[in-house]
């Protein structure tokens, strides 16, 4: 599993805590610091199913003071989350094709539990 993981957020530490609880195998990635590329960010939203207005963390100041009320294109959010990876929503947990935000944690206590069934 991967976890696009920021330290200083409480429910990515606490979705971290349960992959650690359960022994998950984890790469920890500090998304702020290695941003997805374009690219990723493409991958990551075909697995959630969703466009990337959809990830995007709308309380964020930098999405209201640039953002917010403007029309945007998929493409276009893609190339701003890329270079602004402050607004993208997390945690986000992919394992394997699949992946999820981890908000609630619950979410996160659901997949931990789907994988140890299978």
């Amino acid at each position: 599993m991967i976890i696009f993981h920021n330290t200083r957020c409480s429910k990515s530490r606490e979705a971290l805590e349960v992959l650690k609880e359960n022994k998950c195998e984890i790469e920890i990635r500090d998304y702020l610091h290695i941003p997805p590329s374009k690219k990723e960010i493409k991958e990551i939203l075909d697995m959630l199913k969703c466009k990337a207005v959809d990830i995007v963390r709308k309380n964020e100041p930098l999405f209201i003071e640039k953002y917010k009320d403007k029309k945007i294109t998929n493409a276009k959010w893609i190339e701003i989350l890329s270079k602004n990876p402050i607004l993208i929503e997390r945690p986000i947990i992919i394992d394997g094709e699949k992946a999820i935000v981890g908000r609630p944690v619950k979410l996160v206590i659901d997949l931990v539990k789907k994988k140890s069934k299978t």
